[in-house]
C-alpha cells in the first residue's frame, strides 16, 4: 500500500497569536518568506505525496487562495521577467492535486481527521499537524513512510521531551523493536502525572483505514474535545501502531516562542537573509 493522500486539519481558531489571527489563517502566518503550512506541504510533496486534504473552517479562504494559480501575479511575473519568483509559486501550485473540506464545528483532531473519512476512503492515509516544523535532511513523513512500508500498520511520530512537558502532549507507553521503533502498548492525552514515558506524539501520522471506525465511536476526551489519540488507543484493540523517533530539528510553531525560534533557525539557513541576520544577533549580544 502507497500513501498518496495527506490530511491537513486547519481549522482552528489560532487563539495563541491573537490579534494578528483575527483576520488572517495561523497557518498562513510568515515563516521567514512562506506561509507555516507550506512548509509542510513541501514536505508531503518531498515525500511522494499527490494529494493534499484541507479540513478548513470559517475564515480559511487564504489557504485556498494561497495554493490555486493567481494568472494575474503569474502574468505580472513573467512581464517583469521574474522567473525565479515566477517558479517558486508555480510548482506548488501545479504539482499536488488540493481537496477541501469544512469542519463545521471546532470539536477537536479526531473530528477534523473524521472529516477526512469519504475522502480518503480504505486507504492509508498521512496526516500532517502545521504547527509542527521539521528540518531534516531526509523529509520526515518520508523517514515514516520507509517504516510504513516494512510494517503496513499506523505509525506515529515521537520526540523525546522533558518530563516537565509531557502534559502537553499525548505520550506513549512502547516497546523498543529497533532503533528509533517502539511497538506502542498504549497512548495517554497530556497526562497530569505519572506519564508512561518521555515520548511525545508529534504533528505528524501515519493512520489506516480502520482508525475512521474507532473516531465514530469516540466519545469526547480531554479538553472536552474528540481526540485522536483516544481513536488510536482503541486502534491497539485491533492492530499493531509503531511509534518512530524520527531525525530532524522541530519547532512547535504554535507556540510565539517557537514560531520566533523557527524563524530565526529558517532565517539563518535562507541565503537572502543569513548574513544580515547573523550580524544583528551577534550585535544583540
Amino acid at each position: 500500500m502507497k500513501i498518496k493522500k495527506a490530511v491537513f486539519p486547519s481549522a482552528g481558531l489560532g487563539t495563541r497569536f491573537l490579534p494578528a489571527t483575527k483576520a488572517i489563517p495561523k497557518e498562513m502566518l510568515p515563516l521567514v518568506d512562506k506561509p507555516l503550512i507550506q512548509y509542510c506541504v513541501e514536505e508531503a510533496h518531498a515525500s511522494g505525496i499527490e494529494e493534499i486534504v484541507f479540513i478548513t473552517g470559517r475564515g480559511k479562504r487564504a489557504i485556498e487562495d494561497h495554493f490555486d494559480i493567481s494568472f494575474e501575479l503569474e502574468t505580472t511575473l513573467r512581464e517583469k521577467k521574474k522567473t525565479a519568483i515566477l517558479n517558486k509559486i508555480r510548482h506548488i501550485s501545479e504539482d499536488l492535486t488540493y481537496i477541501y473540506t469544512r469542519q463545521k464545528k471546532a470539536l477537536g483532531l479526531g473530528h477534523a481527521v473524521l472529516c477526512a473519512k469519504n475522502i480518503i476512503n480504505n486507504e492509508p492515509f498521512a496526516v500532517f499537524l502545521g504547527d509542527d516544523i521539521i528540518d531534516a535532511k531526509v523529509p520526515a513523513m518520508k523517514q515514516m513512510i520507509k517504516v510504513f512500508t516494512k510494517y503496513q500498520t499506523s505509525i506515529l511520530a515521537v520526540q523525546r521531551v522533558p518530563k516537565k512537558h509531557t502534559h502537553m502532549y499525548g505520550i506513549i507507553k512502547g516497546k523498543k523493536v529497533a532503533d528509533g521503533l517502539y511497538k506502542v502498548e498504549d497512548v495517554v492525552e497530556k497526562p497530569e502525572k505519572n506519564p508512561p514515558s518521555n515520548l511525545a506524539i508529534i504533528g505528524r501520522y501515519i493512520l489506516t483505514p480502520e482508525i475512521f471506525t474507532q473516531l465514530e465511536k469516540n466519545k469526547k476526551g480531554s479538553g472536552g474535545e474528540y481526540q485522536l489519540t483516544d481513536a488510536i488507543k482503541g486502534l491497539l484493540k485491533t492492530q499493531a501502531v509503531y511509534a518512530y523517533e524520527f531525525e530532524g530539528e522541530r519547532f512547535d510553531a504554535g507556540d510565539k516562542v517557537g514560531f520566533l525560534k523557527a524563524n530565526i533557525h529558517m532565517g539563518l539557513k535562507n541565503k537572502e537573509t543569513a548574513v544580515e541576520l547573523r550580524k544583528f544577533i551577534k550585535r544583540l549580544f
